[in-house]
């Protein structure tokens, strides 16, 4: 009997990865998010966790090594962490193996009949904000909207003080939940990112995109973050250009122990499988732009040394 192609190991494990990727595409199947841990066969010890989570919860969980590769966005919150800053109250030990390139931006939209122009303006006033926000609460934006309503020096707790009401919504701004709520007068204001998705939709319903001041947007640059711009030239229904927070860049993570020879791998296996990794606008993952820093990548944060050279090697750099 001839021996077999494939050993049993093998075998099972392409059985559960295949079928796993298949689902998560299946536009049925509601769980998306996946975990996947990889030892030795026949070993006690799970050797090598990887999380699709791009959430804060899992930075603590690569952080203290109960997993060891993660993704975050946007970018800047893992500068945040990787300094200590904000919420962190010490350096995490992070490195980057690699960016994949998401451009966007933090908006904070308000009716015009409100009357707010600006972040401040809510505290001045005491407006009793009815605001969105997103129902994933672990979700990256809820952390941040915070620090920026801190810098503005007033929190959530303050807008439900004054009367307002702060609602937690499923699904992304321009979905009927949350811009359709705008439409339909139930509520004044959207917090959030995805500005591809409702930025447009946003002045057509003639809300106004406050500014955010030098002010705040220096105390969030020292936390980590970088400051953007929702320009004018590529969204025409906007009387200018805004400024705003940057919320670009999924970072796939590790922390700076972890083997060099399971990053290389790691760094292979994107390479070689990097045709059936679409990123968000359905292309192949561009390994050109992911490896260095770009609008839509940004990279504060140092790459994993095992990272820098094999991306390096393969001419990425």
């Amino acid at each position: 009997m001839a021996a077999p192609k494939v050993i049993p190991a093998v075998m099972r494990s392409k059985l559960v990865l295949e079928a796993a990727s298949q689902l998560v595409e299946t536009s049925t199947w509601k769980y998306k998010q996946s975990m996947v841990t990889m030892r030795v066969q026949g070993d006690e010890a799970q050797a090598i966790t990887i999380l699709a989570s791009d959430a804060p919860p899992a930075l603590e969980e690569v952080a203290s090594g109960r997993a060891d590769i993660a993704i975050i966005n946007p970018t800047g919150v893992l500068t945040e962490a990787y300094l200590g800053k904000g919420p962190f109250t010490k350096p995490m030990p992070f490195r980057v193996i690699t960016v994949m390139p998401s451009y966007d931006q933090l908006l904070f939209g308000v009716t015009a009949t409100s009357g707010i122009t600006s972040l401040r303006d809510i505290k001045e006033k005491k407006y009793p904000l009815k605001v969105s926000l997103r129902g994933q609460q672990d979700h990256s934006v809820h952390m941040v909207v915070d620090q920026v309503l801190a810098a503005a020096g007033f929190t959530m707790d303050d807008i439900r003080s004054w009367g307002g009401e702060v609602r937690y919504d499923n699904g992304l701004p321009d979905m009927p939940t949350r811009i359709g709520a705008i439409e339909r007068g139930e509520i004044d204001a959207i917090f959030d990112e995805a500005v591809i998705r409702w930025a447009d939709d946003a002045s057509r319903l003639g809300m106004r995109i406050l500014p955010l001041d030098d002010g705040i947007l220096s105390e969030m640059e020292a936390l980590g973050f970088r400051r953007g711009v929702l320009d004018k030239a590529s969204h025409p229904g906007l009387p200018e250009d805004v400024p705003t927070l940057d919320f670009s860049g999924f970072a796939v993570y590790t922390r700076d122990d972890v083997p060099d020879d399971v990053i290389r791998d790691f760094c292979a296996a994107i390479e070689a499988r990097r045709d059936l990794m679409p990123i968000e606008d359905g292309t192949p993952v561009p390994l050109e732009m992911m490896a260095k820093d770009t609008p839509e990548g940004p990279l504060d944060v140092p790459l994993h040394p095992a990272a820098e050279a094999y991306w390096g090697e393969r001419g990425y750099l």
